[in-house]
């Protein structure tokens, strides 16, 4: 009986925490972006992440930092109604900054789950 009683309480607890994962409620074309290989002389890239709004609720963006000066994001800033899309357009701006690979993170926060979500861009910036 207290067999039972264990694989019973075990079981109800194991159902109760997939039931509690939820899933995502936007959806964005791409978590990286490749420049590939650039010259220094071409040393600004831009790159667009599109985010869908797949909930029904209205997505609001409300930060997007990066990890260093130069890397900026910019973003919708209305909110995003459900169906539609928005943009995250980040610029890398590598002049006068360190030849050779790189990568860096944009950290973005929303009103819906996931509520942190990190974006990334790389590339191999040449003389």
């Amino acid at each position: 009986m207290k067999k039972f009683i264990f694989l019973f309480i075990t079981l109800l607890t194991f159902s109760l925490s997939m039931s509690a994962q939820t899933k995502a409620e936007y959806h964005l074309d791409k978590l990286e972006h490749d420049y590939g290989t650039f010259s220094e002389k071409d040393g600004v890239q831009t790159c667009t992440f599109t985010i869908t709004n797949v909930s029904e609720k209205p997505l609001v963006i409300t930060q997007a930092v990066a990890t260093c000066g130069c890397t900026v994001p910019t973003y919708s800033k209305e909110p995003i109604k459900p169906g539609e899309s928005g943009v995250i357009t980040v610029k890398y701006n590598g002049t006068g900054k360190f030849l050779g690979n790189f990568k860096k993170t944009v950290t973005i926060r929303t009103n819906l789950r996931p509520t942190v979500l990190r974006l990334s861009i790389k590339g191999n910036m040449t003389e």
